[in-house]
């Protein structure tokens, strides 16, 4: 079957995944392609990987705008991601309000499972948090880093570890069976990105890519992405 093929920042897989069926039965074609640190699928492209669409935070997309590899007259806007902090379902719920508060949970916790603290968005501002925090390197050994946030969450439901605790984007979270949405970091240490989308320049489908976009940030499917972690 035709497939048209994007290169997404980990945030959007469990919004794409809820739009698979409506897009095949507007356009005939299914959607494949990778899932990831949003820096990593940025170089993909980049290394001339073949894309018809890229989801990726605002930022990246100008970029790639200005470097004529996607259509800038394409992109839109999805909607804003928080990062925010997981636990396993089974266990109970962490409560943080303030800096202190987030300083205490992440030093009495045994593992900490975070994306790639050099290519992912969130893992980016965890490693700044744990900076500003003054804790980065009393919890350095405990801290558990995966490619990307849904590699790091499905680690976080499988963990044997006593006082486990995960953070990354709230989509991730919430796409991730076994794990639970714990609450959002505290202020002065907050992170929302906003996510976009738009076709490659190089696009095979074009035509189509657009008309994912146009799924993807329709009014129509607000309740959607909502429900999946997508803000306004």
């Amino acid at each position: 079957m035709t497939t048209v093929t994007i290169l997404s920042g980990g945030a959007a897989q469990g919004l794409v995944r809820g739009l698979t069926d409506a897009f095949k039965a507007q356009t005939g074609l299914s959607i494949d392609g990778e899932f990831g640190a949003v820096g990593i699928m940025a170089d993909r492209l980049r290394a001339g990987a073949p894309a018809d669409l890229v989801i990726l935070t605002q930022a990246l997309l100008a970029k790639l705008a200005e470097e004529k590899l996607v259509v800038a007259s394409s992109i839109a806007d999805v909607g804003r991601v928080e990062t925010a902090l997981a636990v396993r379902s089974r266990d109970p719920m962490v409560a943080v309000k303030t800096e202190a508060d987030l300083r205490d949970v992440l030093r009495s916790a045994d593992a900490i499972y975070v994306p790639d603290t050099k290519a992912s968005t969130a893992g980016q501002h965890v490693a700044k948090v744990l900076d500003q925090l003054g804790i980065a390197y009393e919890v350095a050994s405990r801290l558990k880093i995966f490619p990307n946030g849904a590699t790091a969450m499905r680690e976080l439901a499988a963990s044997t570890a006593q006082r486990p605790i995960g953070c990354t984007q709230a989509t991730e979270i919430i796409a991730t069976h076994g794990i639970a949405l714990s609450g959002s970091l505290p202020p002065g240490c907050e992170l929302v990105t906003m996510y976009t989308a738009g076709v490659t320049t190089h696009a095979a489908y074009p035509k189509e890519a657009a008309a994912l976009v146009a799924l993807l940030t329709g009014a129509d499917r607000k309740e959607l992405r909502q429900r999946v972690g997508f803000a306004g």
